[in-house]
């Protein structure tokens, strides 16, 4: 870490400034000279290959040049009227100078919870701004020893990572990423569902619950099992204080926990227990006494022993005589459930940085792939997910408010937030609200359905009326159908600095309409998503949400709509979907099996969904989904390619670690936006068995058997037609949803069926109504794929 000496450091008797790239310039000033080259919570590499940059010296002062920015400094502590930085390009007309103590306005970070929040919250900085530059301040970090431990820093030393990268925005987050450390990948089973309720469960309610779940083919992956697991208020001796802490097992509710977690795990489910820390361990602990020994307390005094994440004993004992024999009965990573502030004994130590540090560290040394599930403690998190973002209000401000926030929070490099999907705690029931949450859940980093413990809101899809049942089964089943393509993407988290969710200006930094959506958002490589975050609309029975396309052609994943971009449009939809959009070319790997130890392996059939109209790529990646392996590239990848322009689709023969996947594997290929056109199948350059049908503009290819490194050739006799919106029935069944006039609905039926001029229908429509919803829910689907300003 030393940047002593190296080529892009220039030094002064108090001053240290250190070129790491030529967007990213390291600002440090201390009165006495010392500097620090020890990694800190926040940073932990500055070996950055050196940067063309040029530095004058003029006495006085000094100037740095780079491609994208340049520096004045007059050698004395930092000052607006001293330290100048300006960023090249022209992203404002006066925004783009920095001047030392000047505020930074950027496009928003993320904060450490909404806990109790009821819609909005505020975010902290994040490292990419619409000005072009942003500021980390990493002064008052602690600084990591080799061991792992932290030690504070000189008291008054400023340490300051100006971030001047314009808009090329992936382009910083790979510096941020490059300096603070890779997002691990997650193991493959947290990509799954979670069932998560603070709820006093017994070991036979809860296996009877998880049955009932695979029973109405709700699949669920993960276990999150909240305080109630442990001895807690009602079952220890007052004298003791709360019971919010504990590590015993209440057998009273599991008699047996062994086996309740080996049973879970049968059931191809992994296991989270809840953790509150901050009580410490105490007498009624059933290893009290061997911890409170290795930590010189005479057991027989009961005497608790203290929290104390700044005392290294103590996180040892605590890890060996509490967590240990836990993770050794089945569980299979802790949720820290730090709620108690941010003070140790170290002044400026935060005990949920160390709690997450540490957890985190134990796992890798069991050489499996470590998982925790915390809250957010600053910078840097992002090396230990998944975050968990607290305890919110369930109601439609705060569903409103997740997407912003969970893309926004990538902007500090924070990709993999857990949520409370449909709220947390008051507000009201609201079945709509229930399933859009989910929806929106489905679509995001991690699917955790959770709730208090009141007897009337848990999240079970039966507690709500038939319709949304049957909806939030749907979406849950599809969440663990897209586990090949999200784990893709966890891989390209980790190798490509991307984190799954991210604003949509980070692809049209240009663009004023990226800016102008904020609950839409890129959800990997192939899909826009706007969930649907308010009420339906009355009589219509439908949610709207205002959506910003790209130019180009895209298709509705659920609906298979084209639509054209280079617009804002505002889109309508029942209860059955949100738009999400995918543009042509795009291809999305999925599975059809969704039971949950399927979760864990790669599947025998995979099915590609792939959209007309472009040419596309991508490369599903696999590898054995729980040991960190990975990083020594143990993989095997598969390409699947679409030339459109001659009408060939190929899944190319895998490659790498053959033995991650079987051996033959059957491919269902659903190729949207087209007309039934004849196929030719090849595997290894012969004719192989393929079964091809054909519905609605969807032309699907059944490949059986096929050798997994052989692969197939699909070629279409001649390039299909694309397939043309069939505008009339969407309509129809808009019109028929509608609460409104009979006469109404048939006014407005004839007149779209009509041969009446598009130029004047929406005149014509407004004649008929003065239903601004409904006009505009009819022009989505009439001006859908019309003529865009790109």
């Amino acid at each position: 870490m030393s940047a002593e000496n190296k080529a892009n450091c220039i030094k002064g008797d108090c001053y240290r400034i250190t070129v790491l790239d030529d967007g990213l310039v390291r600002l440090e000033y201390d009165g006495k000279g010392i500097f620090e080259d020890r990694p800190t919570q926040t940073v932990v590499n500055r070996n950055f290959p050196v940067p063309g940059f040029e530095y004058h010296d003029h006495e006085e002062w000094l100037e740095i040049d780079t491609a994208r920015f340049h520096l004045e400094y007059d050698k004395k502590p930092f000052s607006s009227s001293g330290l100048f930085i300006k960023v090249k390009g022209n992203f404002s007309n006066y925004r783009q100078e920095y001047r030392f103590g000047m505020k930074i306005d950027d496009l928003g970070g993320t904060c450490r919870t909404l806990d109790e929040v009821n819609g909005a919250s505020p975010l902290g900085h994040g490292i990419l701004s619409r000005f072009g530059f942003s500021l980390l301040d990493d002064s008052t970090t602690m600084t990591l020893t080799d061991d792992g431990f932290v030690l504070p820093r000189t008291e008054g030393t400023l340490d300051l990572y100006f971030f001047a990268y314009g808009h090329d925005y992936r382009k910083a987050l790979k510096a941020f990423y490059f300096l603070c450390g890779k997002t691990p990948m997650l193991p493959r089973y947290a990509l799954g569902n979670w069932w998560s309720r603070y709820y006093r469960y017994s070991q036979q309610s809860y296996l009877e619950l998880m049955d009932r779940f695979t029973k109405q083919h709700i699949p669920f992956s993960v276990a999150v099992l909240d305080m109630d697991w442990h001895l807690t208020d009602n079952d220890i001796d007052p004298a003791y204080g709360s019971g919010w802490t504990g590590y015993t097992w209440n057998r009273k509710l599991f008699p047996d926990p062994e086996k309740f977690l080996a049973e879970l795990h049968n059931r191809g489910m992994k296991v989270t227990l809840n953790d509150h820390p901050a009580d410490g361990i105490r007498a009624f602990e059933e290893n009290y006494a061997a911890a409170a020994a290795a930590m010189g307390i005479n057991p027989e005094s009961k005497k608790p022993v203290q929290f104390d994440m700044a005392d290294l004993k103590f996180i040892r004992v605590r890890q060996k005589y509490i967590l240990d024999p836990l993770e050794n009965q089945g569980v299979d990573f802790w949720w820290i459930d730090w709620q108690q502030g941010n003070n140790t004994k170290i002044p400026g130590l935060d005990p949920l940085w160390m709690l997450n540090h540490y957890t985190f560290r134990n796992m890798q040394s069991k050489r499996i792939r470590p998982l925790i599930f915390s809250r957010y403690a600053g910078p840097g998190s992002h090396r230990y997910p998944v975050g968990f973002s607290g305890d919110t209000y369930i109601t439609w401000e705060s569903l409103d408010f997740q997407p912003y926030f969970t893309a926004a929070a990538s902007n500090i490099g924070y990709g993999w937030w857990s949520h409370d999907i449909g709220g947390h705690m008051h507000g009201k029931k609201d079945d709509d609200m229930a399933c859009r949450w989910l929806q929106f859940g489905v679509f995001s980093p991690i699917n955790r359905l959770h709730s208090s413990n009141c007897e009337f809101s848990g999240k079970e899809p039966w507690h709500y009326r038939k319709d949304i049942n049957e909806i939030m089964t749907r979406f849950l089943q599809l969440r663990h159908r897209m586990i090949p393509y999200l784990y893709t993407m966890n891989y390209r988290a980790y190798n490509d600095d991307e984190p799954l969710v991210q604003p949509v200006y980070y692809s049209y930094p240009e663009e004023t309409g990226a800016y102008q959506v904020k609950n839409e958002y890129l959800f990997g490589t192939q899909m826009i998503v706007a969930p649907v975050t308010s009420p339906q609309i009355e009589r219509l029975n439908l949610g709207n949400v205002k959506v910003w396309l790209p130019c180009g052609m895209y298709y509705d994943f659920f609906k298979h709509t084209r639509y054209t971009g280079g617009r804002f449009i505002r889109m309508y939809r029942s209860m059955e979907s949100i738009p999400v959009l995918i543009k042509a070319g795009g291809i999305i790997p999925l599975t059809d099996t969704i039971e949950p130890e399927a979760v864990q392996n790669n599947p025998d059939t995979l099915r590609f969904m792939i959209y007309a109209g472009a040419d596309g790529k991508f490369t599903l990646y696999e590898d054995d989904n729980s040991t960190e392996d990975y990083l020594n590239g143990s993989c095997v990848t598969t390409a699947i390619t679409f030339d459109w322009k001659n009408a060939v689709l190929t899944v190319s023969g895998a490659e790498g670690t053959a033995g991650f996947i079987p051996e033959k594997r059957n491919y269902i290929l659903q190729i949207t936006g087209i007309q039934n056109t004849v196929v030719q199948v090849t595997s290894g350059g012969r004719t192989v068995p393929a079964q091809s049908t054909y519905e609605r503009g969807v032309q699907t290819i059944i490949v059986n058997g096929v050798q997994s490194g052989t692969g197939i050739k699909i070629t279409w006799n001649k390039r299909p037609e694309l397939y043309k919106n069939n505008v009339p029935e969407e309509i129809y069944t808009l019109l028929d949803r509608a609460e409104i006039d009979f006469d109404l609905k048939s006014a407005v039926y004839s007149l779209v069926c009509s041969d009446v001029a598009a130029a004047t229908l929406p005149s014509q429509l407004v004649a008929l109504t003065d239903n601004t919803d409904l006009v505009n829910s009819i022009l989505e689907y009439l001006e859908a794929d019309g003529t865009a300003g790109c």
